[in-house]
């Protein structure tokens, strides 16, 4: 049994003070979801909890200006049913209500949700458990020590943006979504505010897989903004999972389209499930870009997305079913133009 310390704060830099006050080993927590998960794994041990559920203003959604803005503290279920993203930016919403459980949902935040860790079996069961004897390399929670998905059950590990170090998907959906509609994260820190597009918010994993987000020390995400766009119409979520409710992607697809009559003006993809970050499949873009949209583009694009995949022994399926969710996910987010 460790003690942990507890503490509430009224304002994000009082939140950030406190964290340069008790040091690298404390933590924020808000909807607490994933962070009191890995205390229970063995895998954070942090001495002071920082909550920071009660700072007014970074919970609030707002709609009406240049970008959408989402504090780091509203809750999943009240964007995902927020009028404004549903209507008009459907691959948010459906990124958000195709995750987790509605009880999750409704305590989770979206600043959270881009910090989730992976779900890998080796990562949550490996060397240094509490809960059991350490018996599986994993070089997220022990860097140096190995990987032992690489030579191991791979079924549902990444198959792109891999490395000799690590084959661990990255979970999140929402994240996803943000990646599609290039999202720009805010953030303070003891050095002040920074923004950091979505895309560089994530490291792939390299020979330092333990180093996942672009975060300095005591830096808190205090909201993410997407620029709006008439894109986010046609757009979709499409998400293939092992079982319909309270699963992670084995593959998902976020697909926002600009069209011009028949043919695609622009797409916007990124693939979640198959890869150690949010991934934007340029490639497939490129494909669809200023052509008229078929089936057979659509699937062409799809097996784009994927040329550059590095498969294991058990995982060689999600390539090619990957490339066929790409290719409904551009189908139904053309059906979707206004």
């Amino acid at each position: 049994m460790r003690g942990v310390n507890y503490s509430f704060v009224e304002t994000a830099e009082a939140a950030v003070a406190q964290f340069s006050k008790t040091g690298s080993s404390a933590r924020y927590i808000a909807g607490g979801t994933n962070i009191y998960d890995l205390m229970k794994l063995g895998i954070e041990h942090p001495a002071h909890l920082i909550d920071i559920s009660r700072i007014e203003g970074l919970d609030t959604i707002e709609t009406s200006g240049d970008v959408l803005r989402f504090g780091s503290r509203a809750l999943m279920a009240d964007v995902a049913h927020d009028p404004v993203v549903r209507e008009q930016y459907p691959v948010l919403a459906e990124s958000l209500l195709k995750a987790a459980s509605q009880q999750l949902r409704n305590m989770a935040t979206v600043g959270g949700n881009l910090l989730q860790r992976t779900r890998c079996m080796y990562f949550r069961n490996g060397a240094g458990s509490s809960s059991m004897v350490g018996v599986y390399p994993c070089n997220k929670r022990n860097p140096g020590s190995g990987c032992a998905a690489i030579d191991g059950l791979d079924r549902t590990q990444a198959v792109l943006g891999t490395s000799d170090a690590c084959t661990a998907v990255a979970p999140g959906d929402w994240p996803v979504a943000l990646m599609a509609l290039d999202a720009v994260i805010e953030i303070l820190g003891p050095k002040g505010t920074r923004n950091v597009p979505v895309a560089d918010f994530y490291r792939l994993p390299k020979d330092t897989p333990h180093k996942e987000f672009n975060l300095e020390p005591g830096e808190l995400v205090t909201a993410i903004t997407v620029p709006k766009s008439s894109v986010g119409r046609a757009s979709t979520y499409h998400k293939i999972r092992d079982r319909e409710s309270y699963a992670f992607a084995l593959v998902s697809a976020a697909v926002a389209v600009e069209m011009s009559g028949e043919s695609i003006h622009s797409a916007r993809i990124a693939l979640g499930g198959v890869a150690t970050t949010p991934w934007r499949a340029s490639a497939a873009e490129r494909v669809v870009s200023g052509m008229v949209l078929t089936p057979e583009l659509a699937l062409e694009a799809g097996h784009a997305a994927f040329a550059g995949a590095r498969t294991g022994r058990q995982n060689a399926f999600k390539t090619e079913l990957g490339a066929r969710v790409v290719a409904d996910a551009l189908m139904i987010a053309a059906q979707r133009r206004a």
